[in-house]
């Protein structure tokens, strides 16, 4: 009798599923070719979670860039794209693509001590400080005899806005607030939403091509949308750069913790709260602090080859085959820490094992079908987005099909197995004429669209898609909102704290119990906007205006 009552359970799971399934196929299907309809049935979530467990598992150890375990994952991933039956879409007929980089770790002996008018502070590395020489030089001294701060460190023609204006910072180390300029004006530096003059990464590349030697970057929680766990997470082991790049260099690139600052400027006749106020308005003047600065970085250089990993679908329309959607999403996580005791291994469950086994699973799916778009389907899982987006990077300036012909991007990054949503986030779509199919697909799906949360903090600089936005490729990111079906809200909102909480941490790890239904709709969903870019008749675009309109316009002229 027990065994007859389980089988029965079982019956009704497998019925359960089946319609989950039908019923998310079936919603998406106005508009579709049978051969999307489909697709979005294959999908399926034990496979999602399978992939998940084993990219996330310790072997991979942390699936850090140009090691170990992330060649392992590469591997893996070209694996399940040949069983899927994709075309090798990476370098000479195979599934990788090489991508040239030179890891750097900063050593213990570095030193960094900041010498204001009342005492020489001797920054400690990690505790209050994080260094990091991007010059790819062993050893770098750098001795100045004074610091200059230049406030936000931006210069914003179509703003007006220049805080290099009328001083010379060549060979200098500059003070700098991380974020940009407050405004409620949307037509002003987007608002309450970061632009990417606001990223850390546009700090450093700018102030390099200045001609600064060094910047030190102010870390406010508030500002900068994390907190200091991250930071020295993020900046304690390797990081990794794209080899033979031409680019200016920082002999010093910080951060430094807020107290630290605020003691220093103290010390050197500021206070930090009145140069933030000034540094927000216009025609402000930077400062020049007494303040010596001395740092030694010791580094170890280590020159790799880290891999995307690229497979095709060809399209059904002799002519538009030519052209592509592409689905991207990174396996790189942060490795781990030998020097660490207990848990030093960075899983990197939600972040990104996650979007990646979702694109393989799209993959699988969409190999199935019976029927393929028009365009072609390119499939990418990349590296090295943890050290600043350099995998995407590469693959938007290396396109295994001309970038005028890629016709929107569509990224995963990091779904949290929650169940069915009922809310999608995409930062970015609105800013193309594909808004109306995306909010028509969402409806088919029972899904509201929530606006990005916490938009201040510049998701949509921070995450692959802006690779290909940057060459003007339509790109963004899809994520699960903030509802889930039959959950209430306060258990999303303890789950999702559960996991956000381990955000660039050892505990972003495997959930045995989740729900991975969740990964299973978006992934559906995600199909079903990839089938229906690809059969428009025309490429994506950006709308008038959009900062991104005119690379769009640059690549399809060349």
């Amino acid at each position: 009798m027990r065994k007859f009552a389980i089988l029965i359970v079982c019956l009704l799971l497998v019925t359960f599923a089946v319609a989950q399934k039908k019923r998310h196929a079936a919603a998406a299907k106005g508009g579709l070719p049978n051969g999307a309809f489909a697709a979005i049935h294959d999908v399926s979530d034990s496979r999602i979670k399978a992939d998940i467990k084993f990219l996330s598992s310790d072997l991979l150890e942390g699936r850090g860039t140009g090691a170990r375990g992330g060649d392992i994952a590469a591997e893996y991933i070209a694996n399940q794209f040949e069983e899927a039956g994709l075309k090798p879409a990476g370098d000479q007929g195979t599934f990788f693509q090489k991508v040239p980089m030179v890891g750097i770790t900063t050593k213990s002996e570095s030193t960094l001590s900041l010498k204001d008018p009342k005492e020489k502070l001797d920054l400690k590395q990690l505790d209050d400080v994080v260094v990091m020489d991007e010059s790819q030089q062993a050893t770098s001294d750098l001795h100045t005899p004074e610091m200059v701060f230049i406030g936000y460190g931006i210069t914003a023609p179509e703003f007006q806005w220049d805080d290099y204006a009328g001083v010379d910072v060549k060979g200098k180390v500059l003070l700098m607030l991380v974020n940009e300029p407050p405004s409620e004006d949307p037509k002003y530096f987007n608002g309450n939403a970061l632009t990417y003059y606001g990223r850390w990464t546009y700090k450093f590349e700018h102030a390099a091509k200045m001609g600064a030697a060094g910047v030190i970057l102010v870390h406010k929680r508030e500002m900068a949308s994390y907190g200091w766990d991250v930071v020295r997470s993020s900046w304690s082991g390797e990081r990794s750069y794209l080899a033979g790049d031409q680019d200016p260099k920082l002999h010093l690139a910080a951060w430094i913790q807020l107290e630290q600052a605020k003691k220093l400027l103290a010390d050197s006749g500021q206070d930090l709260d009145q140069l933030l106020t000034a540094a927000g308005q216009k025609g402000f003047k930077p400062v020049t602090l007494p303040v010596e600065v001395t740092s030694h970085v010791e580094s170890t250089v280590r020159p790799f080859e880290s891999r995307n990993v690229i497979g095709k679908l060809e399209g059904s329309d002799s002519t538009l085959k030519q052209q592509a959607v592409v689905f991207t999403a990174h396996y790189d996580h942060l490795g781990y820490r030998p020097e660490m005791k207990g848990d030093n291994i960075y899983n990197g469950a939600n972040d990104n094992a996650s979007g990646t086994a979702m694109v393989i699973e799209m993959a699988r799916a969409a190999a199935e079908s019976p029927q393929k778009p028009k365009r072609s389907l390119i499939f990418a899982a990349v590296t090295a987005e943890e050290q600043g987006l350099w995998g995407s990077n590469y693959l938007a300036k290396h396109p295994p099909v001309p970038i005028d012909r890629i016709t929107l991007d569509l990224n995963f990054d990091s779904f949290m197995p929650l169940g069915i949503p009922k809310e999608v986030t995409a930062g970015g779509y609105d800013r193309t004429n594909f808004a109306p199919i995306f909010e028509k697909t969402a409806a088919d799906f029972g899904m509201k669209i929530l606006p990005p949360g916490h938009p201040e903090s510049g998701g949509y600089y921070r995450s692959d898609h802006f690779s290909f936005a940057r060459m003007g490729v339509p790109a963004f990111s899809i994520n699960e909102g903030g509802r889930f079906e039959g959950e209430s809200q306060q258990w999303v909102i303890d789950h999702g704290k559960k996991i956000g909480s381990c955000y660039h941490q050892a505990c972003d790890e495997f959930v045995p119990d989740g729900d991975y239904r969740s990964n299973a709709v978006m992934a559906r969903f995600g199909l079903a906007l990839g089938y229906k870019a690809g059969d428009l008749p025309g490429l994506v675009q950006w709308k008038a205006g959009d900062e991104f309109e005119k690379a769009r316009t640059e690549a399809g002229s060349h």
